[in-house]
């Protein structure tokens, strides 16, 4: 039985039109990463972070999934063995393309955090700062999602994935951003196939054992297709 741990980054969604870190006409394009995206900023200026990831909940809701993540839900459907899925990204395409087995490392836009009590629920399509935490009542509401500085969500769980992983993939990732970029030396250290579905080379494209380069939308299904067929 093949054990199948799956990363996916920004390059899996950005057919779906949900841009990238790099897209030069995105939204990450009219802020600093330091104003929208750090804990520090959110404590400067929580309205701007709220309009921010108003404005990118609202994107993520109209946004359809693409080939690729629908390949990737025919994939732990037929797949004799587990297949696990490892996300970067805060859209929930994969689960609206049928996923079941996905951690949400850097949380998730749907989700709302109370940084008063660390209560978690069903955002809004619309928050504020003033939105008051169902449980605690504090005015203290924030996007549940994992800014820089902050640890992503469910270590160990990754770790021990990655661990018993036989074959490891990476798709859509630029390979530099931390911990994630290190997956594939973890992976390839317990022994897994490690193989890269992406645009272009990334930063680490050296580092797997398999390349195929081009859109998601293409490589990713027929590196599926490739896989089931054995």
């Amino acid at each position: 039985m093949t054990n199948i741990v799956i990363l996916t980054g920004a390059g899996i969604s950005a057919e779906s039109g949900l841009g990238t870190f790099r897209d030069a006409h995105g939204l990450w394009a009219q802020h600093r990463i330091e104003d929208v995206a750090t804990p520090e900023g959110f404590a400067r200026n929580p309205q701007l972070v709220h309009d921010f990831y108003n404005a990118r909940r609202d994107q993520a809701a109209k946004a359809q999934p693409n080939a690729a993540h629908y390949a990737l839900a025919q994939l732990e459907k037929d797949h004799a063995g587990p297949v696990l899925i490892v996300t970067q990204n805060v859209d929930s395409l994969h689960e609206k393309a049928g996923s079941q087995n996905v951690i949400h490392m850097h949380g998730a836009l749907d989700r709302a955090l109370c940084a008063a009590c660390d209560h978690r629920w069903v955002a809004p399509l619309v928050m504020s700062p003033n939105d008051p935490c169902p449980r605690c009542a504090s005015p203290a509401t924030r996007p549940d999602v994992v800014w820089f500085g902050e640890i992503p969500y469910q270590m160990e769980q990754i770790a021990e994935a990655l661990s018993t992983a036989d074959i490891f993939v990476s798709i859509g990732t630029s390979g530099e951003v931390y911990p994630a970029a290190n997956f594939v030396a973890e992976a390839d250290h317990f022994g897994a196939h490690t193989v890269e579905l992406n645009l272009e080379p990334s930063a680490g494209a050296s580092r797997f054992a398999e390349c195929r380069f081009g859109p998601a939308s293409d490589v990713v299904p027929a590196w599926v297709a490739d896989t089931l067929k054995g």
